[in-house]
């Protein structure tokens, strides 16, 4: 990594404008030793580039200078200019300190995509301290240890949730619990009026340690000490969550510069993004895709991000319609249940200038029938897929613009570079050869948070000096540099695009005083791509009834994310092993996937 003490120029769509606001920039040589066929299927997308040497809230406050009167986002039609935002920002930042958060601090977001989520975000970059991102659907139990594992003195969440933390709120330890109200973000009619249609409303109790949001904000009015930090670039921002080797999951400590070089990579890749353009952001704000790419890549480009709190497939429809965005990012079950949407039909899509998808494997079939739909629409571009980890933030590469290879997950992104190897070593294996995929580059985290051993098992320094992340996916790489997806090393689920890890599952599952062993498994399913299946043998004397499978879901539903709780439950008197006594999870995975192949052969 060098750093340059210069100003640069614009190149249009190559470089951001907010660059010429920098003093410093980083760039990352070209390593003599790393192989790079990739280079010329670039074509004019730069290889290398000049990073933005600065903090996140650095980055988009640059971006306010230029465009000043530009919409930053927009939230039910409440349009917010980035110098209103940028002061939203600042006033955020001044309450933390207010309330006695200190740089280095962690805090704790466990919010939709919202105005106060994003506000408080940048709000915490501003006054140096970090942001723990959590699923707001997360179990209790989960949110306990998010929370106290982190270290976190504040939580933001939803009015809504407080119900969760109420059982909990002895347990964590918090100086602070941050409450907003959705209609916190909203304007005119719509704020007025959104109350009426809500019931069952939440009453909080009268704590010191229990604060409003509108409260928090006034707050910062009576402040008058220092609130800039000016963090470095490979000082903590975030930290968001992924699972172990083990199942439980684990912090991951990412950057500065991770979040600007994906911003910057991906944008000058992605060949599309143009100041003023909308992007729909209904990827969460607590997953790598929804807050790198939909937020943060979207505001480090002048762009608008239309924050979406929730959706389902009837609504994403409407929203296309309503909102007409010029760019969109999913994953494919979200894809996939727009081509099954009749109102789908009516839509016209020839304002879309980047249509990207990710978080999971988009089948050539899929992508096939989505670019069809596209077409028919008046779409003028395919639909692209990349690849990547949370411990990147979130993609590392991506289909070109104008170049496409039929199962390809793209190539790398600028200063990125990818290898194949043999499982468990540094060596390389031939071009067309399965083998580990590892990436090295500005994108990759700081490291795991108060792990050193998982740490060191995914970040090795390999013998051509760089430190190289083990992603524990097997992929292909061929002779022109595109990388092609074959499958997971790592044990796990992708159910709607979110990440299941059946030990943890199997951990919570165990833990019943009426269960004796179980396993999880995915099995297919037409809209989620995978729902989660847990095959159960309870206790000698415990009777397998309906009683039981209500017991264990209320068991997983205080103790995992919702979208990890068990959909099928399947009891059985014992569960097939290994020789060496291990239970034989891939005999069930065969068994429902020829039980899945004889339905669908019944059905044609």
């Amino acid at each position: 990594m060098t750093t340059n003490n210069a100003t640069h120029t614009t190149e249009t769509l190559k470089v951001p404008f907010n660059v010429k606001y920098q003093e410093r920039s980083i760039t990352f040589p070209v390593p003599e030793q790393v192989k790079t066929p990739w280079f010329k299927a670039a074509g004019e997308i730069p290889t290398t580039l000049n990073y933005f040497d600065g903090s996140m809230v650095d980055a988009v406050e640059a971006t306010a200078k230029c465009l000043p009167d530009t919409t930053a986002y927009n939230f039910y039609g409440n349009q917010v200019t980035y110098r209103t935002f940028v002061s939203q920002i600042h006033a955020a930042a001044k309450a933390l300190c207010a309330q006695g958060v200190r740089p280095g601090d962690r805090v704790t977001i466990c919010m939709p995509n919202t105005p106060q989520a994003i506000i408080l975000f940048y709000a915490i970059n501003r006054m140096g301290a970090v942001a723990n991102m959590i699923h707001p659907l997360s179990g209790a139990e989960e949110i306990v240890d998010y929370i106290n594992n982190s270290q976190s003195v504040m939580c933001l969440t939803l009015l809504q949730f407080y119900p969760k933390f109420a059982q909990i709120r002895s347990r964590l330890n918090l100086k602070t619990l941050l409450i907003c109200d959705i209609t916190d973000g909203l304007a005119g009619v719509k704020k007025l009026l959104y109350p009426l249609t809500v019931k069952n409303k939440v009453k909080l109790p009268k704590d010191a340690d229990v604060l409003l949001w509108k409260d928090f904000i006034k707050s910062a009015e009576q402040y008058t000490g220092e609130y800039l930090y000016y963090a470095k670039s490979d000082d903590v921002a975030a930290i968001l969550y992924s699972g172990g080797t083990t199942g439980t999951s684990k912090g991951i400590l990412l950057s500065n510069l991770n979040f600007n070089a994906l911003a910057l990579q991906t944008g000058t890749a992605g060949d599309c993004l143009h100041p003023g353009h909308t992007m729909l952001s209904i990827m969460p704000i607590f997953h790598g895709f929804g807050l790198g790419v939909c937020i943060h890549t979207v505001l480090y480009w002048g762009g608008t991000s239309i924050l979406i709190p929730q959706f389902n497939a009837k609504s994403y429809c409407k929203l296309l319609g309503q909102y007409k965005p010029n760019y969109i990012a999913g994953v494919p079950t979200l894809f996939e249940a727009l081509l099954r949407m009749e109102d789908a039909q009516k839509l016209d899509m020839s304002q879309l200038e980047g249509i990207f998808s990710g978080g999971d494997s988009l089948s050539v079939e899929l992508k096939a029938k989505v670019d069809v739909f596209l077409r028919e629409h008046g779409a003028k571009e395919q639909i692209r897929e990349g690849y990547g980890t949370t411990e990147c933030v979130t993609a590392s590469c991506l289909t070109p613009r104008f170049f496409f290879k039929e199962g390809s997950i793209g190539i790398p992104f600028p200063d990125t570079y990818y290898k194949i190897v043999i499982p468990s070593t540094h060596d390389e294996v031939p071009y067309g050869t399965v083998g580990e995929i590892c990436l090295s580059g500005p994108t990759v985290m700081l490291g795991y948070m108060d792990n050193p051993k998982e740490t060191a098992q995914t970040l090795q320094q390999h013998e051509d000096g760089l430190v190289w992340l083990h992603t524990g996916d097997l992929g292909v790489m061929d002779e022109e540099g595109f990388i092609y997806f074959k499958q997971r090393l790592k044990r796990m689920i992708i159910t709607s695009g979110y990440n299941v890890y059946p030990s943890q599952v199997e951990n919570v599952i165990d833990a019943h005083p009426d269960v004796l062993m179980s396993t999880v498994i995915g099995v297919k399913d037409d809209y989620k791509m995978q729902r989660v299946k847990a095959f159960i043998v309870p206790k000698p004397g415990v009777e397998p009834d309906d009683a039981l499978r209500a017991s264990i879901l209320e068991h997983c539903a205080q103790r995992v994310a919702k979208y990890a709780i068990p959909q099928e439950i399947e009891f059985r008197t014992e569960l097939p092993h290994t020789l060496v006594g291990k239970v034989a999870y891939t005999v069930l995975e065969k068994e429902e996937a020829e039980k899945a192949a004889k339905k669908e052969a019944v059905s044609v």
